[in-house]
């Protein structure tokens, strides 16, 4: 089928697309995908049965009727499709990528830009082949700015979903060790991250840079908008509190409700483009205001009289060392919980070392450490507990005396679930 003769049906269905089944909404358009472990072909017809106004299948054993959209690859013409719809809108559109903070940062910039403007985002953390296409098709008529979150774990990804979301901005949060199965180091992480700025370059769109990385700073001769917290940058910024993170600019002071100062450069983002597009100064202090993190990602948490970080959405080794770090400053009891780091590939054994010695030399009075990988690298210390799983270290912490809390792990470990398993 033509994408343009197919865009005009996917119109039809008032820009609405589904993949799963169990979820269809009334007149959408369903694309029957397939993944490792099933076919969304099997279930096309179901779609159309609970309202599915048109089925997009890659299949001949489905039989023929007019809501049968038959193409050589479903997957390959939901990206056409979001392709040719992103270029057909007039949003601008803002991409990110980055080793940790992406999905925090894009929901910062959204929270901001919405104060002012018509926006969408990317929900949650469909930044992949499959949900950075179904983020594009949220774009609408009146849509004024799109933020696009891309991922990846290999070579490749970021370039080519950057050409499918055609960005006009690009930002880069950091480069930190992650998905290192894939990206083998941090040289690698740089390489496969910067595939993002590649494109910037090359179509002439603008960069956003964060000029206190040194990575970032080599592309601003490049056309940008940038901030930092010297002179460098368009924009700059001093870092008040770090707790809850308060961020100076211009003798105004912007307060979050987010923790953690390794989310300084998040907010610092935000603010930059809020700026940058005309926001002004009192609204985008509002929307920082309202903001509240979600998803296990930094939340604050407040039980029995204990205060809990709950950073446990996930955990590479760059991330775990920023929250280590910001962590350790605070003048409380304090405890952590650790969960393993996945994706590490090689490095694994050395990388959860690092993060036993480092914390060595840290004053917190507890550390837990949860999984097969840390118990690899446990070392001897009167402050220190490792267990190969959380069933063995529920049956063997009865209590955690310290009154504020960290916990953090890789998203398989769920580490959330402590919270509700031990926390009184």
């Amino acid at each position: 089928m033509d994408i343009k003769d197919l865009h005009n049906k996917f119109l039809e269905c008032k820009s609405i697309v589904d993949i799963d089944s169990r979820s269809v909404r009334n007149g959408s358009m369903f694309f029957a995908i397939k993944g490792e472990n099933y076919d969304g072909n099997q279930f096309a017809e179901e779609a159309l049965s609970k309202g599915a106004k048109f089925a997009v299948v890659d299949s001949n054993s489905i039989s023929n009727n007019s809501k049968i959209l038959r193409v050589k690859d479903s997957l390959q013409t939901l990206q056409k499709l979001a392709n040719f719809h992103r270029l057909k809108t007039k949003s601008v559109v803002i991409a990110l990528t980055g080793s940790n903070g992406k999905t925090t940062t894009k929901e910062l910039i959204d929270c901001v830009l919405s104060s002012n403007f018509k926006t969408i985002s990317t929900k949650g953390n469909f930044n992949n082949h499959i949900g950075v296409p179904l983020s594009l098709l949220q774009i609408k008529d009146d849509t004024e700015y799109s933020v696009i979150e891309l991922g990846a774990n290999n070579f490749g990804e970021i370039d080519f979903l950057t050409k499918l979301s055609q960005p006009d901005f690009g930002y880069i949060t950091n480069f930190g060790k992650a998905h290192l199965e894939g990206f083998i180091n941090i040289d690698g992480v740089i390489k496969a991250k910067t595939e993002l700025y590649n494109w910037i370059i090359k179509n002439n769109k603008t960069l956003i840079l964060n000029l206190d990385d040194k990575e970032q700073k080599r592309f601003q001769n490049h056309k940008n908008v940038s901030f930092s917290s010297t002179i460098d940058g368009n924009y700059k910024f001093e870092l008040i509190s770090g707790k809850k993170i308060t961020v100076k600019n211009n003798d105004i002071n912007y307060n979050s409700n987010i923790y953690g100062d390794y989310n300084y450069s998040n907010i610092c983002a935000a603010i930059t483009l809020g700026l940058y597009f005309g926001i002004k100064t009192n609204k985008i202090q509002n929307a920082l205001n309202l903001f509240k993190s979600k998803n296990n990602r930094s939340q604050l948490i407040e039980i029995n009289k204990k205060e809990i970080i709950l950073d446990a959405y996930n955990a590479n080794p760059t991330s775990v060392i920023n929250a280590i770090e910001s962590f350790s400053k605070i003048d409380k009891s304090k405890a952590v919980i650790l969960g393993d780091m996945f994706e590490l590939g090689q490095n694994s054994f050395i990388e959860h070392k690092k993060i036993i010695d480092l914390l060595i030399s840290k004053k917190i009075d507890s550390c837990y450490f949860i999984g097969k990988e840390f118990f690899k690298a446990k070392s001897i210390n009167k402050s220190f507990y490792f267990f190969r799983n959380k069933e063995e270290f529920y049956r063997n912490v009865n209590e955690i005396p310290e009154t504020i809390i960290l916990i953090k792990g890789s998203r398989g470990m769920k580490m959330e679930e402590i919270i509700e398993n031990k926390i009184k």
